[in-house]
């Protein structure tokens, strides 16, 4: 999955770099759009109320993004590890192709409002597959 980002003014602390919290921001929406593609689109999820929940994020900050620098964020579905899935993020600055964050998420199915983990879907097995 790809999305795209524009660095905005509310995306930069003072220095006028983009702050941690904004990539992280940027990486959600990215992952959402993923999630979508999995079969669990928002529609779905909100049906269901089974939501696939973040309980680890390592990031690489490599060199800061800066305002009005269009980001590409590239995410996929990296490994299953039992109960959860990991999901890679690559954002590279448009302009010059730079590599600018490598992220992983670990991410788990729980069913609300229980709180209780569920087995992942065959069906995102089989995509995790494919795409290996």
């Amino acid at each position: 999955m790809i999305t795209r980002e524009e660095v905005m003014f509310f995306d930069t602390d003072c220095g006028g770099v983009v702050h941690n919290l904004a990539y992280l921001r940027m990486i959600e929406t990215c992952r959402t759009r993923l999630a979508a593609k999995l079969g669990l689109d928002l529609p779905t999820m909100s049906e269901t109320r089974l939501y696939p929940v973040v309980v680890r994020t390592e990031v690489d900050y490599r060199a800061p993004a800066k305002l009005g620098d269009w980001l590409r964020i590239e995410g996929r579905l990296a490994e299953i590890e039992g109960a959860k899935f990991w999901c890679s993020f690559v954002m590279i600055r448009e302009s010059d192709g730079q590599i600018l964050v490598r992220a992983r998420q670990a991410l788990a199915l729980v069913q609300m409002p229980e709180g209780k983990p569920k087995r992942l879907p065959e069906s995102l097995k089989a995509h995790l597959l494919k795409e290996g």
